[in-house]
């Protein structure tokens, strides 16, 4: 079989191999495919190539790391997403970290806050997204998500049917999909409106 085969795969067969036999070939091939549309969507984003390269690398370390559980429709629309969320999260850090110099705390917090920062922010992200939806939604995605329950186990706990879960399953997480593309694209107009205000001051 020649050696550039995993080359010719579309993103979907690439993902499937990835995700079910942890294939590091496939990886590399989604990795090579995209680097360079990636690097331009984070450059655009932060106008600097060194912070750029880093969230972008991050970006597929946390893909690779989560590879068994996610659910990739669109691979580069996961990227494009997954390079916005970071860089916001990397703005978040920026922030509290400003607050702590400015309050004068021990430096030593800021360095446990940088490790816990990016989960905290979304942990409460993801509360709030789940507040946003019907009680049901909720509670199921709640356990799916969160606690990591099975399908059985969700509706042995509600005493609802299996077809009954995963219909509250699929309608929260097009609830929250939706809502997460909402809050990007407002993302992104608040950080165009800062940096039209930090230009303008100097």
């Amino acid at each position: 079989m020649s050696r550039d085969y995993p080359y010719t795969k579309t993103d979907d067969e690439l993902l499937l191999c990835v995700r079910l036999n942890d294939c590091e070939s496939s990886f590399s091939v989604l990795y090579d495919r995209y680097w360079d549309k990636s690097l331009g969507i984070a450059y655009n984003l932060t106008h600097d190539k060194s912070q750029a390269k880093d969230i972008v690398q991050d970006v597929f370390i946390s893909f690779w790391n989560r590879r068994n559980t996610l659910e990739i429709n669109n691979f580069s629309n996961y990227l494009a997403t997954s390079i916005k969320f970071s860089f916001f999260v990397h703005i978040e850090k920026e922030r509290r970290r400003r607050i702590i110099r400015e309050e004068k705390l021990d430096p030593q917090d800021e360095a446990i806050l940088d490790e816990q920062i990016e989960t905290l922010f979304c942990a409460d992200y993801f509360s709030n997204l789940l507040e946003s939806l019907p009680e049901k939604c909720r509670l199921v995605i709640s356990y799916s998500r969160l606690d990591d329950m099975k399908i059985s186990e969700i509706a042995e706990k509600m005493n609802i049917s299996e077809k009954t879960v995963e219909g509250h399953l699929t309608k929260g997480l097009k609830i929250i999909r939706a809502k997460f593309r909402i809050d990007l694209l407002l993302l992104t107009i608040l950080y165009a409106m800062y940096l039209h205000d930090t230009f303008s001051r100097q």
